[in-house]
């Protein structure tokens, strides 16, 4: 009897990095390698010619746009973080719109309702379920440790075969974060982000996907939910913005927009790292505008599953005293 020595994987040799295997959170969903990709994939699918971006954005939006010669104009949001369309769309033009910290599903919902060109940004809203017939995309990296990673619903597929990406030289940073420490890291963490500029399209990573099924989605949600619901109740009677969490909605961080710009650097110092979303606000919008004093001073503090309810406490104690 003849036997079978044909294998499908490599037999033998060293016992490679084992990661916990489970199931990733958007499994219906198209697997790319970063967010402005997704997007891109969005763009090329739907040959819009001219993009409404929100002031209030990120700049990394802006690649596809260039790449692919598509015009942009922006527009403003509201002290609810809503839109302001006082502008009409024009046929084969697009509203982009940004859920704001994981916070304006609600939104999301009413404008897939009255807005038939639409781009749903969920950057910050990773737990937010895709609505039917809604272009949306969605970035692993503002919510887990991985070097990189998209998600994009879109009922059109891209007519390429897209090949798939490799993140072994952008992973450094995730490694000494963890047999070092996060500062050290830090140098890595943002020269690897640079190689995620100018990518061409490309499906997800093996090594960022199996991270991904390796995650417990539904105690990383509990998590920052309670997190975010501790903050609400301490900081919120002083917080200029008032952002509700309904039921559903999933967290990015706690913003808490302040009077004072130099809190931010005062939280720092004692080692509390808020990033600013987002640097570019301060060249694209005026000084007076909206967008500005959330760029400049909002505070966002982060609650994400590294984090408990004592870590919750140290920053309200260090927050209290500067507001």
């Amino acid at each position: 009897m003849e036997v079978q020595t044909k294998a499908a994987k490599t037999i033998g040799g060293y016992i490679q990095l084992q990661l916990p295997k489970g199931n990733i959170f958007h499994p219906g969903l198209v697997a790319l390698n970063t967010g402005r990709n997704a997007f891109e994939y969005i763009l090329r699918v739907r040959k819009y010619n001219l993009i409404y971006l929100p002031y209030y954005t990120c700049e990394v939006l802006l690649e596809p746009l260039h790449k692919l010669n598509i015009a942009y104009k922006f527009y403003h949001i509201d002290e609810n973080l809503d839109p302001v369309i006082d502008f009409d769309l024009e046929a084969h033009s697009c509203l982009l719109y940004t859920n704001y910290y994981g916070l304006k599903t609600e939104t999301v919902k009413r404008l897939t309702k009255t807005i038939s060109n639409l781009i749903i940004d969920n950057a910050q809203a990773f737990f937010c379920k895709p609505i039917a017939n809604a272009d949306t995309f969605y970035s692993c990296r503002k919510f887990f440790g991985v070097p990189d990673g998209a998600y994009l619903n879109i009922g059109t597929p891209i007519n390429e075969n897209l090949n798939q990406d490799q993140s072994i030289n952008r992973f450094s940073h995730l490694i000494k974060s963890i047999d070092i420490n996060i500062e050290e890291a830090y140098n890595d963490y943002i020269e690897n982000n640079k190689v995620l500029c100018n990518n061409d399209i490309k499906n997800m990573s093996t090594l960022t996907t199996a991270m991904l099924s390796g995650i417990d989605y539904e105690a990383c949600a509990a998590i920052r939910r309670e997190n975010f619901a501790f903050l609400a109740e301490q900081l919120g009677d002083k917080n200029r913005l008032h952002l509700n969490l309904v039921p559903g909605d999933v967290p990015m961080v706690y913003p808490f927009l302040s009077n004072d710009a130099a809190i931010k650097q005062t939280l720092i110092k004692q080692k509390i790292f808020v990033a600013t979303y987002w640097p570019n606000v301060y060249e694209w919008a005026s000084p007076d505008s909206f967008e500005y004093a959330l760029a400049q001073k909002l505070i966002a503090l982060p609650i994400d599953h590294r984090y408990g309810l004592d870590d919750m406490r140290i920053m309200v104690n260090a927050l209290k005293p500067l507001i």
